[in-house]
């Protein structure tokens, strides 16, 4: 959508518009490039390139086979960053991520203490099964994800820009692993669901990966460009009206507020946290700028109403049994206030001829 289809806020200066303009280019060029490893899946792909310009972190849910580390590695490698996975497994160690101290001899013959960094020192980390690590171990990804940076031995370290986290876990298989504790999964900006292909999809996948060697990517951006659009986004400028959506929207989610509605109370014990409204309105943001528009709109709260809350409602044992899910319950929530909206635009105009 160009300039004169959707006028600019007094708030975005003409170098911001320019900027925009230049990240839909990008944004475009990026999808073009992933498409030739990964097929389909196209939500998934808009959903991470949402989180990385959005400075926050994902955590991708699928059953094997889905290409969860392939699609991470790939979009690291579009993007030239540096890219670092780590197996999480019952026996891993804090010092396994952050790295540690070692005593090392010097040019001068001495010996001392020199820190050898941990593969969370980069700038798109697959935290592959992150569940399967103990509580201890995921504390020190947490402190990574939240401080963007980590402690060892008291001495802080902190970690380079762009950084993000993208964690997997199979809903699947659930032995052996230690659940992410709700203060840690509110750290992940997005529940990134992938799904199976399509038939057709499945055909084109079986073509393009059982060849001698898959496509090497082109970079599309640097770390530098990065950074700015990642300050670029934040300069989006949102709608009062879209700033109400999004509280309204989180507030009905909680059972124990006013605002939630009744068919709701008996199937959610806990709801959304106030993190969830700044993740609906900076991911509305990140959204508008990747499609070249000036300015926060309804659609791009819905789009990411359903990443931002799913996994920040706890659903009760009654939700469960009916065979009713997270999902489920933010999609009627999100369909019921945007209609709700509607009917109370129509009835202000009414009011007003």
């Amino acid at each position: 959508m160009n300039q004169s289809e959707n006028p600019t806020s007094p708030e975005l200066s003409s170098d911001d518009v320019r900027q925009i303009e230049q990240l839909q280019h990008y944004h475009e060029r990026l999808k073009t490039e992933l498409a030739k490893v990964i097929v389909g899946q196209t939500d998934v792909v808009e959903q991470l390139t949402t989180v990385l310009f959005a400075r926050g972190h994902g955590l991708l849910m699928g059953v094997p086979g889905l290409a969860k580390t392939l699609l991470v590695s790939k979009l690291a490698e579009t993007m030239a960053l540096q890219y670092s996975r780590i197996q999480f497994t019952p026996d891993l160690m804090p010092m396994d991520i952050t790295g540690t101290d070692i005593l090392q001899d010097t040019a001068e013959g001495r010996r001392e203490f020199q820190f050898v960094h941990g593969p969370v020192f980069a700038n798109i980390v697959l935290a592959d099964e992150i569940n399967r690590a103990p509580p201890k171990t995921q504390a020190a990804m947490l402190e990574a994800m939240q401080e963007r940076r980590v402690t060892v031995l008291g001495k802080p370290y902190q970690l380079d820009e762009p950084f993000l986290v993208l964690a997997t876990q199979n809903p699947v298989e659930q032995e052996g692993t230690y659940p992410l504790p709700e203060a840690q999964l509110d750290r992940f900006m997005f529940l990134i669901e992938l799904t199976y292909p399509t038939e057709a999809e499945e055909i084109q996948i079986a073509r393009t990966t059982t060849g001698d060697e898959l496509p090497i990517l082109e970079p599309i951006l640097h770390a530098e460009e990065i950074s700015a659009f990642q300050h670029l986004v934040r300069r989006v400028p949102v709608p009062e009206h879209i700033y109400q959506f999004a509280v309204r929207l989180v507030r009905k989610t909680r059972p124990q507020e006013d605002a939630a509605p009744d068919w709701l109370r008996p199937l959610v014990s806990w709801g959304a946290g106030p993190r969830a409204v700044q993740y609906l309105i900076i991911g509305g943001k990140t959204r508008a700028a990747l499609n070249g528009q000036y300015m926060v709109r309804m659609e791009d709260i819905q789009a990411v109403a359903e990443p931002v809350l799913t996994h920040r409602m706890i659903t009760t044992f009654a939700a469960q049994s009916e065979g009713v899910d997270a999902r489920q319950i933010v999609r009627r929530l999100v369909e019921e206030s945007v209609q709700s909206g509607i009917q109370s635009k129509t009835s202000r105009s009414a009011a007003r001829r």
